[in-house]
C-alpha cells in the first residue's frame, strides 16, 4: 500500500478527520548549533526476562549443571524397566562424592538397574533448525557402571531429529562430545538420554549448543542481529538491579562469570531465575566490540539492596573495579589481562565508561565514590566514571564525567519533559539517560507509548552537547519469563519482534546527523483525554486481606462486586510469590514480598466510586487501593501506611499527594476512592484524605521537532513526531538551507490506532514505511499522521 494511501486508511479506520491543523516547523540551517553526540544513541542489557540464559545465550539445556536445587529441577527423570533411580549429590567438605570441580559441586546420581530415560525440554522448548549442526557435551563418570548412553533430540510429537550414542564410561570425570544435525526443524524439541545397565552414574554440565552462532561468537543469530540492527554506539552491562543484588550474595560479581563456564557458579537471579553466567564479562565486552558500541560496565559500589558494606571492608571492592579495568584493557602479562588473552582476546577491550553503583544514593555512596574514581583514574586514566543521580542528586567530589538519570512514565510524561534538559547547567557533568520507557497505558508496549518516547527523545538530541548517552530500558525478555513491561526485544524460542519502540530506537539511531540545527515548532496543543483502566488491591512487604469489595459507576449502577464467600474469581492475581486466596469472605494475601497485587475489571472503565475493607495482617507497611490501571505491570495506586508504614499517598509513576499516617495491625479499615475526570478523591474510615489531580496538565505538545545535517551523504534530516490522534498539515521551512535539491524520503512510524502493538503472529503490524518526498526551495508541505514519528531525509547537491 502507497504511504499516503495507508495514512488516509488509518485515519479513516480511527474515524479522524483529515482537515489538519495549521502547524509550522521552522529549521535554521544558515546557523548550526552543535555537534551531536556520536554516542547519543546505545542499548541497556540487563539480565532480566531471561534475556541472557534462554535468550541471546543459546544453551538449550536448562539447569545443564544440576546447580539449581537440591531435587531434580528442569529434568524428567524416567524408570522404563527395573528400578533405577536419580538424585541431585552434593560433595561435601572432603570432596565426596567426587565433584566436577570445586565450583561446581552437585552433579546427577543415577543408580542404574535396567533402562531409564532423562529429559530436558529447555526454555519452553529447543529450537531445532533443519539441517543445522548442534554439540552435545556432558561431563560422566561411573561406578562399576556397565552400560552407555543414547542421546536423542526428539520432536514435540516424540520424532527423533538426531541421535547419538555415549560408551567408555569409567571411573574418573571425562567429558564425551556429540555433533548432531537436526534432520527436522521444531522450536518445541527436547533432549533425551536415556541408558541401561547396572551400578551408579554420575552426570554435570550436559550441554546442547547450537554450531551457528552470531558472528561466531557463542550468542543467538537472530537476537545478534536484533541488537544490530539498532546500531548501539555503546553498550551498558550487566544491569541494572542485578548489579546490587537483593543481597550481596545474590548480585552480578564479574569475578565469578569469567573462565571456563563448568566453573562459573550459576546463581539466583533477583528476576526469578537461576543465571548461569553464561554470558560473562567477557562476552559482554566481546558482544560490545562485535557490535562496533562503546562498552559501559556498570559495577557494585558495595551497596545491595538490603546492605551495605562498612568502610574499612571496602578495599576489596574498590579492587575488584582495578581488576575488571585490568581484565578488559590491561596488558597480556598482567593477571587478568593474560585471562584475556587466555579466553582468546589478547588484545584490550577498550573499556572507556565504567558506572560506580546502579540507582544508589544518599550518604554512603557519596562517602563510597571518590574511593573509586581516585583508585581507578590513577591506574586507568583513560577511564571515565558515570556517578548515579539517586536519591538527592549525585555525588559532587570528585566531579562525574557523567551522570546517570532513570525515567519510567505515562507517554504524556515523556512528552512533557521533551524540554527537561534545555536548562541544565553545562558546567555540570555531562547527562546518561541511563533507562527511560512507557511503562503505563502502555499495555505490552503499544505505538503510543513508542510516540511519548519518541517525543522525548527529540529533546535529548536538541540537548545533545549535553546529553551525551540514552539507552532505553529494558531490552529483551523471553516471552515466557516477563518479569518487567514492557520490553524492546520480545522473543520464544525461534523467533522475536521489537516493540513500536524498538522501531523509534532504530529509526533515531540511523537517522542521527552530525550536527544539530536550530529548530522551532509552533502547533496546537493536544487534549489528553482522562485515562481509565482496572482497579486492584495490592501489597508491599505486608500481609493483608480485603472484604465488601465494590465498583459502582456514577450513576450508582454496580459495576463489580466480590464477597469472597467462595473463591477468587474474576480476579488475575499476581506478583512473584503471592499467596492469594479467599478466606471467611475475604481475600487474603500473607506473603511479605514487594509489588503482590490482584486486579480486578475492564480497561474501557473511566469514572467510578471504590469501596471496600482492609486490614493489615503482619509486615512493615500497610495496604493498597490500585485504580485506573491499563495493564498488569500498572502502578497507579493510594498507598495506604506506605514508607515503612508513616504515610499515605497517591502514587502514579511517582507521588502526587502524601500525608502522615500510621497504620495498625488487626485492625478493619473502610476505604473509599472516587475517580472523576481528572479528581481523585480518598476516603479513609469516612475521613478525607486526598484530593488532587490526578492530571495535573490534561493537555500535550502536538509536535515535537529536531534537525540535523549528514556530513557524509549532505542530507538534512528532520524527525518530527505528532503526538495528537489527528494528523497536522504543518510547514516545514528551511531557511538558509543551499543546494536543496526538493527530493527526499519520509520514513514514518503510525498504524490505524495508538494502542495497536507488534506480537509473535504480527512482528510488523506497527513498523517504518518509506516513502519519497519533493518539494520545491527551501519550504514543504507535509501532514504528519496522528500518533506518528517521521524522518524527513532532504537531498543536497554536495
Amino acid at each position: 500500500m502507497k504511504l499516503k494511501n495507508y495514512f488516509a486508511a488509518a485515519m479513516l479506520a480511527a474515524g479522524i478527520s483529515t482537515n489538519a491543523q495549521p502547524a509550522k516547523i521552522s529549521v535554521d540551517a544558515a546557523h548550526p548549533a552543535h555537534a551531536i553526540s556520536p554516542t547519543l544513541w546505545g542499548i541497556f542489557f540487563e539480565d532480566i526476562n531471561l534475556s541472557a540464559d534462554g535468550g541471546i545465550y543459546p544453551e538449550l539445556v536448562r539447569n545443564r549443571s544440576f546447580e539449581d536445587s537440591e531435587k531434580l529441577e528442569n529434568w524428567t527423570f524416567k524408570s522404563v524397566s527395573g528400578n533405577s533411580e536419580a538424585t541431585i549429590s552434593t560433595a561435601d567438605v572432603h570432596g565426596q562424592p567426587v565433584p566436577l570441580n570445586a565450583f561446581n559441586r552437585k552433579s546427577l546420581r543415577i543408580k542404574t538397574d535396567g533402562a531409564f530415560t532423562l529429559v530436558n525440554e529447555g526454555y519452553w522448548g529447543m529450537n531445532m533448525v533443519s539441517g543445522d549442526g548442534y554439540t552435545l557435551k556432558l561431563a560422566a563418570r561411573g561406578e562399576k557402571f556397565d552400560g552407555k548412553l543414547t542421546a536423542k533430540v526428539l520432536s514435540a510429537d516424540g520424532k527423533v531429529l538426531a541421535s547419538g550414542d555415549i560408551s567408555g564410561i569409567g571411573g574418573k570425570w571425562n567429558y564425551h562430545t556429540l555433533d548432531l544435525t537436526a534432520s527436522g526443524s521444531d522450536p518445541k524439541a527436547k533432549l533425551e538420554i536415556s541408558g541401561d545397565g547396572k551400578g551408579v552414574l554420575f552426570l554435570d554440565m550436559v550441554s546442547l549448543l547450537p554450531k551457528k552462532t552470531w558472528k561466531d561468537h557463542g550468542l543467538r543469530v537472530d537476537l545478534g542481529e536484533s541488537l544490530d540492527a539498532l546500531h548501539p554506539k555503546f553498550l551498558r552491562f550487566p544491569g541494572g538491579c542485578w548489579v546490587e543484588g537483593d543481597d550481596f550474595a545474590h548480585m552480578n560479581h564479574w569475578k565469578k562469570t569469567v573462565g571456563n563456564v563448568d566453573v562459573r557458579e550459576p546463581l539466583w537471579n533477583i528476576w526469578g531465575y537461576f543465571s548461569t553466567h553464561g554470558l560473562g564479562f567477557h562476552e559482554y565486552l566481546q558482544l560490545a566490540e562485535d557490535l562496533g558500541a562503546t562498552p559501559l560496565f556498570d559495577i557494585n559500589i558495595g551497596m545491595s539492596h538490603k546492605e551495605t558494606i562498612p568502610m574499612d571492608r571496602m578495599n576489596e571492592w574498590v579492587q575488584d573495579a582495578l581488576d575488571a579495568a585490568e581484565y578488559a584493557n590491561g596488558p597480556t602479562n598482567s593477571l587478568w589481562g593474560a585471562m584475556r588473552a587466555k579466553a582468546g582476546h589478547p588484545a584490550p577491550f577498550n573499556l572507556v565508561y565504567m558506572e560506580i553503583g546502579n540507582e544508589n544514593g544518599g550518604p554512603s555512596y557519596n562517602e563510597r565514590w571518590p574511593m573509586f574514581v581516585n583508585a581507578i583514574h590513577a591506574k586507568y586514566p583513560e577511564i571515565k566514571f558515570v556517578a548515579n543521580n539517586w536519591a538527592g542528586g549525585y555525588p559532587k567530589t570528585p566531579k562525574a564525567d557523567v551522570e546517570d538519570e532513570h525515567f519510567y512514565d505515562t507517554p504524556e510524561f515523556f512528552m512533557r519533559h521533551a524540554t527537561h534538559f534545555d536548562k541544565y547547567d553545562r558546567n555540570e557533568p555531562k547527562v546518561f539517560v541511563g533507562e527511560y520507557a512507557v511503562t503505563r497505558n502502555c499495555g505490552l508496549g503499544n505505538l503510543r507509548g513508542a510516540i511519548g518516547e519518541a517525543a522525548f527523545m527529540t529533546g535529548l538530541e536538541r540537548n545533545s552537547d549535553h546529553v551525551v548517552m540514552a539507552s532505553y530500558a529494558p531490552l529483551l525478555v523471553n516471552l515466557n519469563h516477563r518479569a518487567w513491561n514492557p520490553d524492546l526485544i520480545n522473543f520464544d524460542s525461534e523467533k522475536w519482534y521489537g516493540l513500536p519502540s524498538y522501531y523509534v530506537q532504530k529509526m533515531f539511531a540511523e537517522n542521527r546527523g552530525d550536527v544539530s540545527l536550530p529548530t522551532t515548532v509552533d502547533s496546537p496543543l493536544a487534549e489528553v483525554a482522562p485515562s481509565g483502566g482496572m482497579i486492584g488491591v495490592a501489597t508491599w512487604n505486608t500481609a493483608a486481606e480485603y472484604k465488601d469489595i465494590t465498583v459502582t459507576a456514577p450513576d450508582g449502577k454496580v459495576l463489580f462486586t466480590s464477597d469472597f464467600s467462595k473463591d477468587t474469581k474474576g480476579w488475575k492475581l499476581l506478583g512473584d510469590g503471592a499467596e492469594w486466596k479467599a478466606v471467611g469472605g475475604a481475600l487474603r494475601q500473607t506473603a511479605e514480598k514487594e509489588f503482590i497485587r490482584a486486579i480486578a475489571g475492564k480497561r474501557e472503565w473511566t469514572d467510578y466510586t471504590i469501596t471496600m475493607k482492609a486490614r493489615k495482617i503482619s509486615g512493615a507497611e500497610g495496604f493498597m487501593v490500585m485504580f485506573r490501571l491499563g495493564g498488569n505491570e500498572d502502578r497507579t495506586w493510594w498507598n495506604v501506611g506506605g514508607w515503612g508504614n508513616t504515610a499515605d499517598g497517591i502514587e502514579a509513576g511517582g507521588t502526587i499527594d502524601s500525608k502522615p499516617s500510621h497504620i495498625e495491625t488487626d485492625r478493619w479499615y473502610d476505604l473509599k476512592v472516587t475517580v472523576s475526570g481528572k479528581k481523585v478523591k480518598c476516603w479513609l474510615d469516612g475521613e478525607m484524605i486526598h484530593d488532587v489531580d490526578f492530571d495535573l496538565n490534561s493537555k500535550v505538545t502536538s509536535l515535537y521537532a529536531v534537525a540535523a545535517t549528514d556530513e557524509k551523504s549532505g542530507d538534512l534530516i528532520v524527525k518530527v513526531v505528532n503526538a495528537n490522534t489527528v494528523a497536522l498539515e504543518t510547514e516545514v521551512d528551511f531557511s538558509g538551507a543551499k543546494n536543496l535539491t526538493g527530493q527526499g524520503t519520509a520514513t514514518v512510524l503510525t498504524s490505524e490506532n495508538g494502542a495497536d502493538e507488534n506480537t509473535l503472529a504480527e512482528p510488523t503490524k506497527v513498523s517504518p514505511k518509506t516513502e519519497a518526498v519533493k518539494f520545491s526551495g527551501t519550504n514543504l508541505k507535509h501532514s504528519f499522521p496522528g500518533n506518528s514519528l517521521t524522518v524527513l531525509r532532504l537531498q543536497t547537491q554536495k
